[in-house]
């Protein structure tokens, strides 16, 4: 059964549609509302169409989008015009609700976007532990290496930065806690309300919602002294100066990007440089061929094999 969160948000047909169906949370990945289409759930298993056989498919209507948004923005989608221009809004948990429609240009921007047709809703799966694994790889006597996930989308990587976090800020048998120092530019970390994080994120974590990354990274090192920068989705030019700067200024750096090989890493423009230059000490890959969340390899910055849980089940 979906937690009261996500419930809350739902338009209410739609919660009918899915009462009638046996789900188990944990198995939700993604909710795809489209109008005129039919409600579709994206979960462990694979793709599902909610319905039943004597009526068929539940078709999304357009009162089933604007009831959802109604929801979603507390009646009052004015006050997320900031979030809307980028395609989606954070609900409470950290949950993402991806909206399309017709969009607004002003000065060549997007400044907002009307006639939603189409929402999708990704769930948040905090998972305390799922870091275990890669710790013995990562840490070097009692020190931490810069890290940089790579993953293609949905198979688990700010699941597994989110634990990451936890256990640095917490400590572990292989590490001292530290103070970790996190910029969440869209929510999806620490799932923050008002300003405090609703994922577990650790005693010794600060956490800057909202705000862009590169911003944020300077923000951070100038005023609350982290030893560790973590971040989620890394791309820009901007974000690549910023890493480079924290790296200089002794800081420890997680990161996340989309990628779906090593190969696909180093063919990415700035992002190449950085793996020449091996700012990066450990490369984690993730896949989802067995189960979202998979290592397919933990590297070095030569590119060496430490831990694959690919080739660990084969030795087995």
């Amino acid at each position: 059964m979906l937690n009261d969160r996500i419930l809350r948000v739902l338009p209410r047909n739609v919660r009918l549609a899915l009462n009638r169906e046996r789900f188990i949370a944990s198995d939700i990945h993604e909710l795809r509302l489209r109008v005129g289409k039919p409600l579709l759930v994206i979960c462990k298993g694979g793709e599902r169409m909610i319905g039943n056989e004597r009526d068929g498919p539940y078709t999304v209507t357009k009162e089933d989008v604007r009831e959802m948004l109604e929801y979603v923005s507390n009646f009052s989608l004015y006050a997320y015009e900031q979030e809307m221009k980028q395609g989606f809004i954070t609900i409470e948990g950290g949950h993402r609700v991806g909206i399309t429609g017709q969009a607004i240009i002003e000065n060549g921007t997007v400044k907002n976007l009307r006639y939603i047709s189409s929402i999708n809703l990704r769930m948040s799966h905090e998972v305390l532990g799922c870091a275990d694994s890669v710790f013995p790889y990562i840490t070097q006597e009692g020190r931490l290496c810069h890290t940089l996930i790579v993953s293609p989308p949905g198979c688990g990587k700010t699941t597994l930065l989110r634990d990451m976090i936890r256990q640095i800020s917490d400590g572990n048998r292989w590490i001292s806690g530290m103070t970790v120092g996190v910029v969440d530019e869209r929510s999806e970390i620490g799932g923050c309300l008002r300003g405090v994080a609703q994922n577990e994120l650790g005693l010794r974590t600060d956490i800057l919602d909202g705000c862009p990354k590169a911003e944020g990274m300077t923000m951070l090192l100038r005023s609350m002294s982290p030893a560790v920068l973590a971040v989620d989705e890394i791309g820009s030019a901007k974000d690549v100066h910023a890493i480079e700067h924290a790296m200089h200024c002794g800081c420890r750096m997680l990161a996340t990007i989309h990628a779906n090989s090593m190969e696909e890493l180093r063919r990415k423009p700035l992002i190449d440089c950085m793996v020449a230059k091996k700012w990066f000490e450990r490369y984690i890959l993730l896949g989802n061929r067995e189960r979202v969340g998979q290592i397919n390899g933990l590297f070095d910055s030569r590119g060496s094999l430490l831990y694959s849980e690919t080739v660990s089940a084969s030795c087995c």
